[in-house]
């Protein structure tokens, strides 16, 4: 694969990542950061907003699948785009973790 390909599922892997932690939020009714909040990615936005970014990030990941369906058969391919996406994971639950309202009280033993 190119580079060209390679970034292309990198991408789809991120996107498709992203999109993991919006939808979850919007289906559980709770306010998250999105991009669109003020300050950008700190404050929260509705549940509605987070459904959409959701489906827009899921819409991107599937584009960016679809102009690559010659390699979509090689495990190159979805190796990078798996890779991507657990790295991205990673990313953003490091960035959630440093929003201190994001934080989840651990509960004390008996």
């Amino acid at each position: 694969m190119s580079l060209k390909n390679h970034a292309a599922a990198a991408s789809a892997g991120a996107v498709a990542a992203n999109a993991v932690p919006h939808l979850a939020h919007a289906v559980m009714r709770q306010p998250f950061p999105t991009p669109f909040a003020d300050p950008p990615g700190r404050a929260d936005s509705s549940p509605r907003l987070n459904a959409v970014l959701a489906g827009l990030n899921l819409a991107t990941a599937a584009w960016l699948v679809a102009t690559q369906r010659r390699r979509l058969g090689r495990p190159s391919f979805w190796l990078v785009a798996g890779a991507s996406g657990v790295a991205a994971a990673f990313g953003l639950e490091v960035y959630f973790r440093s929003l201190d309202h994001h934080v989840i009280p651990q509960r004390s033993s008996p």
